[in-house]
């Protein structure tokens, strides 16, 4: 009976160092953590923002042309390296839409980023602004993306 003891001491210390061992990144590069700006954690702050539906419910022409306007915005975002991700959401109950991370942690440049936005100046949408702390190899998600599209929406 001993040697079973010993034998489960035995696992639940190799076990005990194998966990603590596990704390540093084998594939750690920290010339690409340097270079995306990238915490001991491998995450940085963005600002996420939720679009959501706006009190403007005309559905004549002048909300399609605004709603090109915006994807024309997040064309432009994306040129100028400040959109990292972008999509709407799927039907919900609530009046979500969309939404958006941006390459800032400042609320108020997040804000100015938008304010352009035809879509959001004529209140078919609105903006909700939040401090965001996400992977900082999000930025990466674009440029694979444009490896795999087919047909631009």
């Amino acid at each position: 009976m001993n040697s079973l003891k010993v034998y489960v001491f035995t696992l639940v210390v190799l076990f005990a160092i194998q966990l603590t061992a596990q704390k540093t990144n084998p594939n750690y590069n920290s010339e690409l953590a340097k270079e995306l700006d990238a915490d001991a954690y491998g995450m940085k702050m963005y600002t996420l923002v939720l679009l959501h539906s706006g009190k403007n419910t005309d559905t004549t022409e002048t909300r399609s042309l605004a709603f090109a306007s915006h994807m024309k915005n997040i064309n432009r975002l994306v040129e100028n390296e400040k959109l990292v991700v972008a999509g709407p959401v799927g039907e919900n109950d609530s009046d979500l839409g969309g939404m958006l991370i941006l390459s800032t942690t400042n609320l108020d440049e997040a804000n100015s980023l938008l304010k352009n936005d035809v879509a959001i100046q004529q209140n078919y949408l609105s903006a909700q602004y939040f401090p965001y702390y996400g992977s900082a190899t999000l930025p990466n998600y674009l440029k694979a993306h444009d490896l795999i599209w087919k047909e631009k929406p």
